[in-house]
């Protein structure tokens, strides 16, 4: 039976999975993240992931990947261009991981998605298919709410609440007795913790999960970064909203890690001022249902659901291999 192939890269993991004709996951498979600009061991992960696939990836027709910076940087382009035929040898399409990210959501509808994972994007299409980005620029320029921004903004507040510039004891006790750190010399093992990270994108957002636990439990240092963060991605999508002119379609929806927090969708809900629209897929589903539709199958609602209860069950199986 004909097969498709999908892979949905991010910045701290990447995801490959297989699909038949009916919408069942076939293979699904977990790896480290892809992302070209912070990760320069990116193409060696991408090809130990397809070699891990095997005969399952070999199989299939037609592959579309969701990869992170894809489109925005040319050197960065070309060389994800070059891996893909080289690594596939069969007939292939890339999308940025933001896009795919918004063809999962809306099924390949209109509206807007924003994405919030180790660093932040919106992207908007209308009804006839023209679409437009928000953000993305990068942690250099911003990344305004993503999971590496929490982090960030929380390594920040910790070092000003060490000099006395904040008055915010219990995040930088939380944050310490999260990473294991020596409260000996605590500006010293802070500095030396950031000096030593291997993946300074990936381990400083991994902060981000304390900071909605610490949330969650009142702590209000923790509570105003999170504030801060919906506001920046209410920004995004206003943002995108102005940029699609009258057009009627101002519905939005989610993807990525940070988007596990009720505190940081509440947040945003509320300054939106209307509920989001939940995504129809997860974002390995956007690639996988591009790679269907390339193939000219019969994709229809029913196949979708499909997939979706699929992916589900994969990723849960996933998840409790891990724990």
């Amino acid at each position: 039976m004909a097969g498709i192939l999908a892979i949905d890269g991010g910045g701290t993991k990447t995801i490959l999975a297989t699909a038949n004709r009916d919408g069942a996951i076939g293979s699904w498979l977990e790896g480290a993240g892809i992302n070209p600009v912070d990760n320069p061991d990116w193409l060696a992960s991408f090809e130990a992931l397809v070699r891990t696939a095997g005969e399952a990836a070999r199989a299939c027709d037609h592959a579309v990947l969701a990869l992170p910076a894809y489109g925005e940087i040319a050197a960065v382009t070309q060389s994800q261009n070059q891996a893909a035929a080289s690594v596939l040898g069969r007939s292939h399409a890339i999308l940025n991981d933001v896009e795919a990210a918004h063809v999962a959501a809306f099924a390949g509808g209109p509206g807007v998605l924003i994405l919030a994972g180790t660093g932040s994007m919106a992207w908007a299409s209308d009804e006839r298919g023209e679409s437009l980005r928000v953000g993305g620029w990068g942690d250099a320029f911003g990344d305004e709410g993503s999971a590496f921004w929490i982090g960030r903004e929380t390594i920040a507040r910790v070092s000003q609440a060490l000099d006395g510039r904040l008055t915010a004891p219990a995040l930088a006790d939380a944050v310490f007795a999260f990473l294991g750190l020596d409260r000996a010399d605590p500006p010293r093992a802070l500095l030396q913790w950031h000096v030593e990270l291997s993946h300074p994108r990936s381990e400083i957002a991994a902060l981000s999960v304390l900071i909605d636990r610490l949330a969650e439990a009142g702590d209000q240092a923790a509570a105003a970064i999170l504030d801060e963060a919906a506001d920046h991605l209410a920004r995004h999508v206003e943002a995108a909203w102005r940029r699609m002119d009258a057009r009627p379609y101002r519905s939005w929806s989610y993807a990525g890690g940070v988007f596990a927090s009720r505190g940081v969708l509440t947040r945003l809900t509320a300054r939106l001022g209307a509920p989001p629209t939940p995504p129809r897929l997860p974002p390995i589903g956007g690639a996988l249902l591009r790679a269907a539709q390339d193939l000219d199958w019969p994709v229809d609602q029913a196949w979708i659901e499909r997939l979706g209860a699929s992916i589900t069950e994969h990723a849960s199986h996933a998840r409790n291999s891990r724990t």
